[in-house]
């Protein structure tokens, strides 16, 4: 017989989940400590610093520290909780038990077109001024970069399990890679392969172009949109808000009522097999492949493509099984040109955090 027990004793499963929380909250102070101490470590007589970096997009801002090639300390803040970045930032730096000066290096993902002291955050109400930003969190170096940049050059970090291949195929790795995703707005990158292990990702503001029309329904969908927007981009539709203008105009075209309001619910009805939700999604993504069809015949992009953003993993198997593949491929004499094109649905957490991480690394090296 075992020892009797005297009062309330846990059981084992409790001490191995209470010893795996003690780790975890220690391990974590320890990270800090290092970090702290780092803060004060001397290279010569210059004080050597923290990088951070940041992924800011309509909704969310993700931020991390660099460090070691690796993100560490990811946060996520809400856009609309804060009136800037740098109030963002300050309340992050709090949580890590760091001050204004302890960070140096700093690199943000925008996005939208970087360039001139004030940037005007697309879907969002941020702005940002280097110099006031500088001043303010008394950094020393801010590398603002377009945020399809920094997904692009995440792509360069992928591991094995942080993506599914879509289309089978083989790139050719002397031709750019094109980055699309729809998210909050849809974003398009390219990416090219340099000397040795650099990769250049060229900025872009491909969502903007016109939305690619295909069939005579399209058409007629293309004129509703018409009537409501003063340009038909491709990002009017291929968003998360898009997703639910493209359910309403649809029903309004069939005569159908638009119950659904929310792109989740949209998306949560298609693949529970309501029809006229289903149709919606499907038209989605054959509108995403004639957007990605007309990328990769512009900028020649044999290497491959990425399908980036929060909006495409909510139905991966949906995605897959859509006419996606057909639609990338309906150009005509020039079909053929994507018969050997490889295409991967990235499930990456932090994508964007990490090509920031890429570009801060290629733009300072060892200071950091």
């Amino acid at each position: 017989m075992g020892r009797p027990r005297t009062g309330h004793q846990p059981d084992r499963q409790q001490c191995r989940l209470r010893s795996r929380a003690f780790w975890i909250h220690a391990h974590g102070l320890q990270l800090r400590r290092a970090r702290r101490q780092r803060l004060y470590l001397k290279s010569g007589d210059a004080q050597v610093k923290l990088a951070l970096v940041g992924d800011i997009g309509g909704t969310n801002a993700r931020f991390a520290i660099w460090e070691d090639d690796t993100l560490h300390s990811v946060r996520v803040f809400p856009t609309i909780d804060y009136a800037g970045p740098e109030k963002a930032i300050e309340v992050y730096l709090q949580d890590l038990e760091l001050q204004r000066g302890d960070i140096g290096y700093v690199c943000l993902a925008v996005a939208g077109p970087v360039d001139g002291d004030l940037f005007q955050f697309t879907n969002s109400h941020w702005q940002l001024s280097r110099e006031a930003f500088c001043a303010d969190l008394k950094v020393d170096h801010l590398l603002l970069i377009n945020d399809f940049t920094a997904m692009a050059l995440g792509m360069t970090r992928l591991k094995d399990d942080e993506y599914l291949t879509v289309c089978h195929g083989v790139g050719k790795p002397d031709r750019p890679r094109v980055v699309v995703g729809p998210g909050t707005g849809l974003g398009v990158g390219t990416l090219i392969k340099l000397e040795g292990s650099r990769w250049m990702a060229m900025p872009g503001e491909g969502g903007h172009a016109d939305l690619p029309i295909g069939t005579a329904r399209e058409a007629l969908l293309w004129t509703r949109l018409m009537a409501e927007h003063e340009h038909v981009s491709a990002e009017v539709v291929l968003s998360g808000a898009g997703l639910l203008l493209l359910y309403q105009v649809s029903c309004a075209l069939d005569g159908i009522d638009a119950a659904l309001k929310s792109p989740a619910a949209i998306t949560s009805a298609a693949l529970a097999g309501d029809p006229v939700a289903a149709a919606v999604l499907e038209q989605f993504c054959v509108f995403l492949g004639r957007v990605v069809g007309n990328n990769v015949l512009t900028l020649g992009s044999l290497g491959g493509v990425y399908i980036v953003g929060g909006v495409v993993p909510r139905f991966t198997e949906f995605f897959m099984n859509s006419g996606f593949k057909r639609a990338m491929g309906e150009k005509g004499v020039m079909s053929g040109y994507f018969k050997n094109l490889p295409v991967w649905l990235v499930t990456a957490e932090y994508p964007g955090l990490m090509g920031s991480g890429v570009a801060l690394q290629q733009a300072f090296g060892s200071q950091i």
